[in-house]
This record gives C-alpha cells, structure tokens and sequence, in this order.
C-alpha cells in the first residue's frame, strides 16, 4: 500500500510541475496574436549569400558545394541597390501588414552586425547591418517585422547534421551540439535586444532530423522561453510541418492554406486555437534564381490571398531580392496588382475571420461581426448563389467574366 501512494505521490507531483512549467502567454503576446491575425497579409523575403549564385537558397547542399568555397562569395557580395524604406513602402502600399525577412538561412550566413559569427553581412563590401536597416524602416512605417531563423548550418561543423548538406565539407568529428544550441541563442539575444521590437521568430529546419533513428532533441522550450522572456510580445513560430509544439504562438502550413496539403508538406491537423499562416511563392522558388521567371498571376495570387483567409488564416507570400539589393521588376508588379485590389476590398480581408460558408470550389467567405462577405473566386460570376440557409442571392454581374473583384456582402 505504501508503495502506490508513493506512487501515486510521484505521478500527481510530476503532474504538477508539468502543469507550473506549460507556457502560459502574457497579455502582451495574446495582444500580439489578435494583432498579427488581423492584418492576414505579409510578406516573406529570402535575401542572402545565396542569392549571388542566383540558383536559390538551396544551391549549396544541391550541389554538394564546399562550404569555404561558397563562402568566398562573400568577399563580392555589395548589394548597392539595397534601400530598406523602398522595400517597405512598395510591400504596405501592397496591403501587406508585416514582414518576415531571413536573418540567417541553412547557408549559415548572417545578414546583420552578429558577435557570434565573422559569417556575415559586415565582413563583405557592402559592410552594413541589413536587419538594422529593414528594422528602423518597419518601425517608421509601422509594418510589422518578423525574423526568419535557421535551425539549420550547412557551414558549422559543431552543427549535428541531419539528412541535408551532408555534401559541404565539414568535419564530422567536430559535432557539438551544446555549442552550436548556445551559438543560436546568443544570436537569437542579438536579435531579440538590438533592434527593437520583433513580432516573431520564425523558425525553420527541424525536419532536419526527422528521419533520425533516435529522436533528436532541439531543445526547444527552452529556447522559446529565452525568446518570451526578452520579448514577452514576441511570437514563435515553427515550420516543422507538425502540430504546434508548447511554446508556440502560431501554426505555419508551408505552400497550402490550411487543410488542403496538396503540396504534400503540411499534412498536420489544423489546430483551431492558434492563428494560422501559409507561406507560399510568388513565382517558385524562395531565393532568387535567375532562371525562375513563372511567376503566378496577379489574379491568382488575389485568389490565394482570398482563400487563405477564407480559412481564418494569414498569407505570408515570398520575394527573393537579387543580388543587388533590389526586388525583381516582376514581383514589384505583381505587389503593385494586390495593392490595387487591397484598397478597393481590402476590409473583407483584414480584421475578418472564416466566414463559414464555401460552396464548391468557386465561392468562399470571410465575417466581420454579423456581416459575411462572400468572394467569388471562379473565372465567371455564378448566375446565382444559393446560401445553406435557402436564400438565393443574383450577384451584380452575373455571369460575366470575373478578376477576382465579384465580392457579396450579406448578414447574417
């Protein structure tokens, strides 16, 4: 008998202690989350060393490239085109509310003044700190700034490899996953100290050991909680394809709106007490690659906008700069487009949830309040709409060719 109420005296004190150490977020961070989900666009920027091979962010590891001969790109590397306040005045006059922008990618390079590292922007010819600068040009715009992290590096060799960038030189022996996990948190303590206020962290590459034979551990709770604890507002976000990890703020669903996986990467169930985001390409690729000109139309990316937040979700949709600093004519076109639709509908977009109404693969909705606005998505305005209640409803231009603009206000 003793020995079960030890027992059970352990099992109720691990409960409890469980119970004292699960994340609890701050009203500060539950006001940022209203906040992000509110403004349901923003735009992604992958921008670094990579973009100089003009082959993408993956270039390194698919080549099976030397990491200290790519890193020789950096001695070349002076984007003299590089003007921050162009970037956000072009991406808000776009409609977009925030931006999330890669600070350091599985390359290892980073892209702002880091102590941590002589692996960065400061020590090319350019020689200044582009965090900084995209940070003071957010915070006078008002547009919102995230911060794209890599678990992932592909040139460290105290990085404990996983599946990818096994082709890139490093010395194996030198695996040191304690002093790579303290590396990442002291830039992350850069980050989270130096430039004001940072709305998200988003992280990428745990999949990196998804195929390990014994589960690796990232240590993330308490990374999460060195990002809360800095910036109690600061949200965390995960692209690791799974159901939100504790600690976690958001839900990321990579090149699908959420619960359609037709890309096959996230499969994960969708969580309804998180906001939602989805990371799409404009063309597609996420680094600039000199031969990817496919971008999507401008209709097409209205649609995606349209249906991601039809789902109660935001649209993080991707640019990669050139190697100059600038973004590409096309993509600033295609910015110009949404901004144009953005003024016209942009309050049935902003500030909505799910609307709860989808009929076909044409028609779906988002709400204010009391107020649902049905968006007709399809190439032709329907003759007609037949709502789940019964009511039929004889769009405006019914059956003339549609840009995505047929937009019916009903209530509820």
């Amino acid at each position: 008998m003793k020995h079960i109420l030890y027992f059970l005296f352990f099992i109720l004190y691990s409960f409890c202690a469980t119970a004292q150490n699960a994340y609890r977020p701050t009203a500060e961070n539950l006001a940022s989350r209203k906040d992000f989900a509110d403004r349901r666009f923003g735009i992604f920027l992958h921008w670094g060393l990579y973009s100089m091979f003009a082959q993408g962010e993956w270039y390194m590891t698919n080549l099976n490239i030397n990491a200290r001969e790519y890193a020789k790109a950096m001695n070349a590397f002076y984007p003299h085109a590089f003007d921050a306040r162009q970037w956000v005045s072009a991406i808000k006059d776009a409609g977009a509310g925030y931006i999330c922008f890669t600070t350091r990618h599985h390359e290892g390079f980073s892209m702002w003044d880091t102590k941590q590292s002589d692996y960065n922007i400061m020590n090319t010819p350019y020689g200044r700190d582009v965090v900084g600068q995209l940070a003071d040009a957010c915070h006078e715009q008002d547009m919102r700034l995230h911060l794209y992290y890599s678990h992932i590096d592909w040139t460290r060799p105290d990085y404990p490899s996983g599946r990818t960038g096994l082709g890139t030189g490093r010395d194996t022996t030198l695996r040191n996953w304690p002093a790579y996990y303290d590396f990442m948190n002291r830039q992350l303590t850069e980050l989270l100290t130096n430039y004001g206020r940072i709305d998200c962290i988003w992280f990428d590459g745990w999949w990196d050991h998804d195929q390990d034979s014994v589960a690796f551990d990232w240590q993330l709770p308490e990374q999460y909680a060195l990002i809360h604890r800095l910036q109690p507002a600061c949200l965390v976000g995960n692209n690791h394809h799974q159901v939100p990890f504790e600690g976690e703020d958001i839900q990321i669903f990579e090149r699908d709106v959420p619960g359609e996986n037709k890309a096959g990467l996230s499969g994960q169930e969708v969580q309804d007490v998180l906001p939602l985001e989805t990371c799409q390409t404009m063309n597609g690729m996420w680094g600039y690659k000199i031969v990817d000109q496919n971008y999507k139309p401008a209709a097409m990316l209205v649609r995606l906008l349209v249906r991601t937040a039809a789902k109660g979700a935001n649209l993080l949709l991707n640019i990669g700069p050139q190697p100059d600093g600038s973004l590409p004519a096309t993509a600033l076109e295609r910015l110009k487009a949404m901004g144009a639709w953005m003024r016209q509908y942009g309050h049935t977009i902003r500030g909505t949830e799910a609307g709860g109404i989808t009929i076909g693969d044409d028609i779906v909705s988002t709400r204010r309040g009391n107020t649902i606005y049905l968006h007709c998505i399809g190439d032709t305005v329907p003759a007609k709409i037949t709502l789940p209640d019964g009511r039929t409803i004889v769009p405006a231009r019914a059956g003339q060719p549609n840009e995505c603009d047929e937009i019916v206000e009903i209530r509820e």
